[in-house]
């Protein structure tokens, strides 16, 4: 009876072991299907943008050295243009869930709005293999310390995304990911484009 007991809790603690190992990977959630938008489709899209948003697409999927000084200057030269800043890792499942919708949501609203990437928390090869596999139609600053993301109050969580009005005041920080592409152009809509509905 002992001995069955035994054998019992052994194979129950493995399977433990197992879902936690399996949960803690990700795989359900960090493997997520690229956009339908090809870049071609993408720059056709995006021609006719304003300048400060046509500078943006021009380097798109780019990764830029970034510092605190240089990410506030390109927010400063984005004046006029509301704003979203997603901060992503390569290695976060819930950033790499939501990496389609902002794929397909930074086409949509892309003359209207300007998007970033901050690469935080990452080393610079992962991001730009990641990048290369799931292309975005803006740039991403690389901040590898966090130093950035602090000094925009980007918080500890993965992903966050802050968007900004035309005049360059955060309306709102969502921590944490999107599930669904239709919440995120909801708060691209409402917090960066002022739309209420």
């Amino acid at each position: 009876m002992r001995r069955r007991l035994l054998i019992a809790l052994g194979v129950v603690a493995v399977a433990v072991v197992v879902v936690i190992g399996l949960g803690q990977t990700g795989t359900d959630n960090s493997a997520p299907t690229s956009s339908t938008i090809s870049a071609q489709d993408a720059q056709r899209e995006l021609a006719g943008a304003p300048a400060p948003l046509a500078a943006l697409h021009r380097q798109a999927n780019e990764l830029l050295d970034g510092s605190k000084s240089t990410v506030r200057a390109r927010l400063d030269q984005l004046r006029g243009h509301p704003v979203v800043v997603n901060k992503w890792a390569s290695w976060c499942g819930p950033c790499r869930f939501e990496f389609p919708f902002l794929q397909e949501t930074s086409v949509r609203y892309g003359k209207r709005v300007a998007f970033l990437g901050l690469n935080s928390g990452d080393n610079r090869s992962d991001a730009a293999s990641f990048l290369k596999r799931f292309p975005v139609s803006y740039p991403s600053y690389v901040d590898p310390d966090e130093k950035v993301a602090r000094s925009l109050d980007a918080g500890t969580v993965y992903p966050t995304t802050i968007y900004y009005d035309k005049s360059g005041k955060v309306q709102f920080i969502h921590q944490g990911g999107y599930a669904t592409r239709a919440k995120l152009e909801e708060d691209v809509r409402r917090y960066a484009l002022g739309e209420t509905s």
